[in-house]
């Protein structure tokens, strides 16, 4: 079904609310705008599909309704990017969500499984690619791009419904409940100019009085290009912005010996020096640092790390849960340090391994080698 309509859209948003869950997936553009451009909407319940076109539609409260109806469960697969740009087009954050991405990692499936391979082991169906690199915002669309589109959702619904039984008989459903919570935080989809500097490539090779400079100059940047609505790159790219951190320039004629400042005009290329001035003054005990606050692990700490990872190693292959999932080694470092303060500490993970965990540092387990496995003692 084609909808381009606010009547149509009314009415099946209507239908759509009386169901507990469906799936919702979206087609946007962002490649000449700073915000993602909403494109289409796909829509799946138990009984119908529907794609959207927000394009031909004024009035989309109907829609900002359903995604914000605390009784109807929305469910996507890698929700992020989705969760962007509906709330950026219109206004409201859906909620609750489930992510079928994330809750097949609790059922033995990699961690960044792609929605093809979802659909491949949940529902057994292969489905094309052919209309992967689209442009959405061209009209009129194809059948075959509808087809397309709409197989999105079609076979998203289905998966929903195998896996949500497969947790909910293996006991995990409240798991990944759990892990949805960080993923309807608003702020997460709003990002702070002031933390910019650290998503440039390479910022890592920076001085903290680079980094300095690169906070600043980055979010003007972000700031400049959320303005005009282009890509932050249209106003400076990565490149040069990490060449005026390295050089520090004073004036604009320093700062035009830097190529690829040419596409800023005198008032940019003057706004671009009063931010490369704000980190170049800076106090020093407000200098930015990446990276984590971790003391330098000592040899007999990456030791106890490695330990742990076996154990998680173990853990996940029995439980199926992917190891990234329960922690990565920057969090065994954590609960090393801080246990009291660890996620590894509450909730499933403490069920799963915390547990495990403690009885590992205090010496009351062990792990052994046996027919070429490591296994707990």
């Amino acid at each position: 079904m084609y909808i381009s309509t606010t009547s149509d859209l009314r009415a099946l948003c209507e239908r759509a609310s009386t169901h507990d869950a469906v799936a919702i997936d979206t087609e946007f553009l962002r490649e000449r705008t700073y915000h993602p451009r909403l494109c289409l909407v796909q829509v799946a319940t138990p009984d119908e599909c529907a794609v959207v076109d927000p394009l031909a539609i004024e009035d989309l409260s109907p829609l900002a309704e359903l995604m914000a109806d605390a009784s109807v469960l929305k469910v996507f697969h890698a929700c992020s990017q989705d969760m962007e740009v509906l709330l950026n087009s219109l206004g409201v954050l859906p909620a609750p969500i489930f992510d079928t991405q994330v809750a097949a990692a609790f059922l033995g499936e990699r961690t960044q499984i792609s929605y093809n391979g979802l659909v491949h082991a949940f529902c057994g169906v292969t489905l094309p690619k052919s209309e992967s690199l689209t442009d959405w915002s061209r009209r009129p669309l194809t059948e075959s791009q509808l087809e397309y589109a709409v197989d999105d959702v079609r076979y998203l619904i289905d998966a929903y419904a195998v896996i949500r039984v497969r947790l909910v008989e293996q006991g995990r459903l409240s798991w990944v409940v759990d892990e949805m919570g960080p993923l309807t935080d608003r702020s997460h989809y709003e990002p702070d100019s002031r933390q910019a500097y650290r998503r440039v490539k390479r910022i890592s090779s920076c001085t903290r009085r680079q980094l300095a400079v690169a906070r600043e100059l980055a979010a003007w940047r972000e700031r400049r290009a959320e303005r005009q609505d282009v890509p932050r790159k249209w106003v400076m790219s990565d490149e040069v912005l990490l060449a005026l951190v390295k050089r520090i320039p004073r004036d604009v004629g320093d700062l035009r010996r830097i190529r690829g400042t040419e596409q800023l005009s005198e008032r940019d290329a003057e706004a671009a020096l009063l931010a490369i001035d704000r980190g170049r003054s800076c106090p020093t005990d407000r200098l930015p640092s990446i990276g984590r606050a971790h003391r330098t692990p000592t040899p007999e700490s990456e030791s106890v790390c490695d330990l742990m990872y076996a154990l998680l190693r173990i853990v996940s292959e029995r439980s199926g849960v992917a190891t990234t999932v329960i922690a990565g080694r920057d969090e065994l470092y954590d609960y090393i340090d801080h246990p009291e303060r660890s996620p590894l500490r509450e909730g499933w993970r403490f069920e799963l391994v915390g547990s495990l965990l403690d009885d590992l540092l205090s010496g009351n387990m062990g792990l052994t080698v046996k027919d070429g496995s490591v296994e707990i003692l």
